[in-house]
């Protein structure tokens, strides 16, 4: 929980994965556009694919499986379809190695930083750190993308803007999404890494160029 919380110093708070476009362009304009928007980002876009590597690289650690570890932290620094959203999760993902090898050290991190010397995805980051301190999947991943969720939510309060109510309307909404996202992902192998979130993408593509902007990403 300490690891998930949006004060441990990984930076999430600056970060809207496109929504601050979506935003402007008039993509998001209530709280119900904002529902149906982090529907699709969590079972058709990042969410999913951040859950798939996520539990591969968990699975990787607990086997001790070198190969498998290293395929999924490639996979994943070579997936994210902008250069916004490659800063966004490999930022994170360096800032919470530093952080949790610095208050939380475990060999499992050596393992990853042994066999990648790449940019480290965020899901990569933690899925590695609950491996090595021994938390079960089932937990840690459900966890995982809830907080995702919330950062996302979060973003979108911010902006369009809506008030604290509606951010959690929208969270209660959507943990059934988040649970039916948990059990693909962890059935699921690399090769169905992907994801049906265009506008998404799109989002992420176009927030490098707004000329007002509030988030990094």
């Amino acid at each position: 929980m300490t690891w998930l919380s949006p004060s441990y110093p990984i930076g999430a708070f600056s970060y809207s994965s496109g929504i601050e476009w979506a935003v402007e362009c008039g993509d998001i304009a209530g709280v119900e556009a904002l529902r149906s928007w982090l529907a699709v980002m969590m079972a058709e876009g990042a969410g999913f694919c951040d859950g798939v590597l996520f539990a591969h690289a968990h699975r990787a650690v607990q086997s001790g499986a070198d190969v498998d570890l290293r395929a999924a932290a490639e996979l994943a620094a070579a997936l994210v379809p902008t250069r916004e959203r490659f800063l966004e999760t490999t930022a994170q993902g360096r800032a919470f190695v530093e952080a949790t090898r610095a208050a939380w050290p475990c060999p499992a991190l050596n393992m990853l930083t042994d066999i990648w010397d790449g940019a480290i995805a965020y899901p990569i980051a933690v899925g590695v750190v609950a491996a090595g301190h021994d938390i079960p999947l089932d937990h840690a991943l459900p966890a995982y993308l809830h907080t995702i969720l919330a950062n996302w939510t979060s973003a979108g309060i911010r902006l369009v803007p809506l008030g604290q109510t509606d951010g959690q309307r929208v969270l209660a909404a959507l943990e059934s999404v988040v649970a039916a996202t948990v059990q693909r992902a962890s059935a699921a192998s690399l090769d169905d890494v992907g994801g049906a979130a265009f506008r998404a993408d799109l989002a992420s593509v176009r927030h490098e160029t707004q000329y007002t902007r509030l988030f990094r990403s």
